[in-house]
């Protein structure tokens, strides 16, 4: 039955990042008249950084959007808050201060938790962080020659490791020479796009001399030592690495491995009625902007047809995209993944062979485009 304005269905979506804010301007567009939006965040603000890494700046980011405004903008309330946990069979969401909310669709774009991966690493967060800063000190000025870069098992985007690999590799063109080992648990390098982009970070790591190891199981005993699968001991004097992610163990909600949420193709929780979600708290293997911003427009399809507007739900097919820096002409990567393997791969260097490299999110940009975010 279609939902009056006087009468709208209850949207909750909770998050305020790339996947909440999608979802939430893919649902005004497709039912604005049938909808009543809220969104439940304890943010103040959206940051969009489309291709941030902790190591270099990401010319790309726009300024901080005042979550306010954006609800303005969307006609949606704001309640600045987390969510704790989901009464399913009442339709409410509870917050962590007490406050109930009831909803005819919850959308949970809450994200994942970066937990360290090894304590005595730096680890790479995507912002600028001190430690990192005084690292790249300490390889200018010829107190630190060799590094290993690490990438756990459970890790979320390994774009930046490499890339900032590359970029502390070009430093030793320009001062001390360096040892520099490149440890990741994936079976390829850069696997997720496919076999083209994995054999040419192989070749880049090669031509900067970086050392690869594939396939590896890493221990951190202390800030100088690494032990690669077992036997193998590098002695170091520092070790970067990817953080390791972690689902929300949402109660009230089913969850996977780890935490996370389990969808299905339409990105409704499993068993669950009227609850979504999408972006990195749920059991997608591939953790990434783009990927979220696609997530949340096919929820955002799928709850716009259970309030009655007049479209058609789609199923979710994830486009990965995204540029990797490699200190001289960047490479623009593209693979269609299907169980979170990539097919149909490519790797270019030309920027129209990609439609939006970096992050996908079809509602949002163009959104923050008219408003001046």
């Amino acid at each position: 039955m279609a939902h009056t304005p006087s009468s709208a269905f209850r949207v909750l979506i909770a998050g305020g990042g790339v996947a909440a804010i999608e979802l939430a301007a893919a649902v005004h567009e497709a039912a604005a008249d049938r909808v009543h939006l809220t969104l439940l965040s304890p943010e103040e603000n959206f940051v969009y950084r489309p291709g941030a890494a902790a190591a270099r700046p990401a010319p790309a980011s726009r300024e901080p959007v005042a979550l306010m405004r954006i609800a303005d903008a969307l006609g949606a309330d704001l309640i600045s808050d987390h969510l704790q946990w989901v009464d399913r069979e009442a339709g409410a969401a509870h917050t962590r201060t007490g406050r109930r909310v009831t909803f005819d669709a919850l959308a949970v774009c809450i994200g994942a938790e970066a937990r360290p991966a090894y304590p005595c690493a730096i680890s790479l967060t995507g912002r600028p962080s001190e430690p990192l800063t005084h690292l790249v000190a300490r390889i200018a000025d010829g107190a630190c020659r060799r590094l290993a870069f690490l990438i756990p098992e459970r890790q979320g985007w390994p774009l930046p490791l490499y890339e900032l690999a590359m970029a502390v590799a070009t430093m030793a063109h320009r001062g001390p020479d360096l040892e520099l080992t490149f440890v990741t648990s994936e079976a390829e390098p850069l696997g997720v796009f496919g076999e083209p982009a994995a054999e040419t970070m192989r070749a880049l790591l090669t031509d900067r001399g970086i050392e690869l190891i594939t396939g590896a199981r890493c221990r951190v005993p202390a800030a100088d030592r690494v032990i690669v699968t077992g036997d193998r001991e590098l002695e170091v004097d520092a070790v970067i690495a990817l953080p390791e992610l972690y689902g929300p163990h949402l109660r009230g909600l089913p969850c996977a491995a780890n935490g996370f949420i389990p969808v299905d193709r339409f990105c409704r929780v499993r068993g669950v009625r009227g609850v979504y979600a999408a972006g990195d708290a749920t059991d997608f293997p591939v953790k990434h902007g783009g990927i979220a911003a696609q997530q949340a427009d096919v929820a955002a399809l799928a709850i716009a047809a259970r309030a009655g507007a007049d479209v058609l739900p789609q199923p979710f097919h994830a486009r990965l995209e995204g540029i990797l820096a490699t200190g001289g002409k960047p490479a623009y990567l593209s693979a269609w993944l299907a169980g979170g393997r990539p097919f149909g791969s490519e790797v270019s260097e030309d920027p129209r062979a990609t439609s939006h490299p970096k992050v996908i999110a079809a509602h949002l940009e163009p959104w923050l485009a008219r408003a001046g975010g």
